[in-house]
C-alpha cells in the first residue's frame, strides 16, 4: 500500500514538473518571439520608409505620415468596435493629462520622416543616437538621476564617431541634419515627459490614439500649407504597384510597430526591450548602406559609423551590467530584511 502511494506521489510530482517544464517553454518561446517581432518591424518600417522617400523619390513625406496617423486611428478604432482593445473615448480631460505628448509625436513623426528622406540611413542611424545622450541630460535636470562613468564614456564615443563620420559624409544636407537633430530632442521630451507625466494606467495602444487623434488635424493643415498634398496629389507613380505595396507596408507600419512595442513591453523586460532596440540600430546602419541607394561609401565617414556602433553596442552591454547589478543588490536587500524579520 505504501508503494502504491509513493508511486502515485512520484507521478504527481513527474506530471507537476513536465507541465512547469512545458510552462517555462512556452514563455521563453513567447518572450523570443515578441523580441524578434519587435526587432523586425522596428527594422522594416525604416527600410520601407526609406524605400518610399528616396528609392521612389516620393517627395511628400508629410503626406507619408498623415497616413500613418490615419492607419492608426482608423485600426484601432476598428478593433475597439470589434471589443479587441478597451479605452475610452478622447475627452478634454484625458487631453489635459497627456499634453503636451501629441505635440512632440507629430513632431517626431513628421521630423523624423523628413530626416530619413534627406539622409543616409546610416547617417541618420548615427545621429538619432543623439537622443540617448539629450535623455541622460535632461534626466539630471528633471530626475537629479545621474548615468554611470561607464555609460557616460558610451555616450561621449557616440558623440565622437557622429562628428567623424558627419566631417566625411559626402551626403550632407543641412536641412536633414537639422530635421534628425530636431527629432532628436523631440524624442527625448517625448520620453522624459512620459516619464514624469503619465501614471501607469494608461496603456501604449491608448496613448497611440490619443496621440494619433489629436495629431491628425495639424499634420493634414502642414501638409496643406506647404505643398505636400499638391505635390503627393501631382506624383506620378501612383499606378506602380511597387510603389503602392511601399506605400501601403509605410501606412501600416506605424501600427505594427506600435503593438510590437507594446508586445515586447509587456512580455520581456524593459532590459530585453533596450538591447533588441540596440541590436536593431546596429543592422539598421548595414541595411541602409544598401536601401535607398543614397550611401556613398567615404573611409573616415565609413570608420566614424563604426565607432559610433562600438559606443551603441557599449552603451547596450553598461546598461546590461547596471540591470543585473540593480537585480543583484535588490535580491540581497530583500534576503537580509527577511533575515532580519
Amino acid at each position: 500500500m505504501a508503494s502504491t502511494a509513493n508511486a502515485k506521489v512520484e507521478g504527481a510530482n513527474t506530471v507537476t514538473s513536465a507541465t512547469l517544464s512545458r510552462e517555462l517553454w512556452i514563455k521563453i518561446a513567447k518572450q523570443v518571439g515578441a523580441s524578434f517581432f519587435f526587432g523586425v518591424a522596428s527594422i522594416l518600417i525604416m527600410t520601407v520608409n526609406k524605400t518610399v522617400l528616396t528609392t521612389y523619390n516620393f517627395r511628400a513625406f508629410q503626406v507619408v505620415g498623415l497616413g500613418q496617423i490615419v492607419t492608426i486611428v482608423v485600426l484601432l478604432w476598428a478593433l475597439k468596435m470589434l471589443k479587441l482593445v478597451s479605452f475610452p473615448d478622447l475627452s478634454w480631460s484625458q487631453l489635459k493629462r497627456i499634453f503636451p505628448l501629441p505635440i512632440f509625436y507629430f513632431f517626431n513623426l513628421v521630423l523624423g520622416l523628413g530626416g530619413t528622406q534627406k539622409t543616409n540611413l546610416p547617417m541618420f542611424t548615427v545621429l538619432r543616437r543623439f537622443t540617448l545622450i539629450f535623455v541622460s541630460v535632461g534626466q539630471i535636470y528633471m530626475f537629479s538621476k545621474y548615468e554611470t562613468t561607464q555609460v557616460n564614456f558610451s555616450l561621449i564615443l557616440m558623440i565622437v564617431g557622429a562628428f567623424v563620420a558627419a566631417y566625411r559624409d559626402l551626403t550632407f544636407d543641412l536641412i536633414g541634419y537639422t530635421y534628425v537633430t530636431l527629432n532628436n530632442v523631440a524624442t527625448a521630451a517625448n520620453n522624459l515627459y512620459a516619464k514624469k507625466k503619465l501614471s501607469g494606467d494608461m496603456g501604449n495602444v491608448e496613448l497611440m490614439y490619443y496621440n494619433s487623434l489629436v495629431a491628425f488635424v495639424p499634420a493634414l493643415v502642414l501638409a496643406a500649407a506647404t505643398g505636400e498634398l499638391r505635390t503627393a496629389y501631382e506624383y506620378p507613380n501612383w499606378t506602380s504597384a511597387g510603389f503602392l505595396v511601399n506605400f501601403f507596408l509605410s501606412c501600416i507600419m506605424g501600427a505594427v510597430l506600435m503593438y510590437s512595442v507594446t508586445l515586447c513591453q509587456q512580455l520581456t523586460s524593459a532590459l530585453t526591450y533596450t538591447v533588441v532596440g540596440g541590436i536593431k540600430n546596429v543592422v539598421v546602419t548595414y541595411i541602409g548602406m544598401y536601401v535607398g541607394g543614397d550611401y556613398m561609401f567615404e573611409l573616415y565617414n565609413f570608420i566614424g559609423i563604426h565607432v559610433s556602433v562600438a559606443a551603441n553596442l557599449l552603451y547596450t552591454f553598461f546598461k546590461f551590467k547596471e540591470e543585473q547589478a540593480a537585480k543583484k543588490q535588490k535580491e540581497q536587500d530583500l534576503a537580509s530584511s527577511e533575515t532580519k524579520a
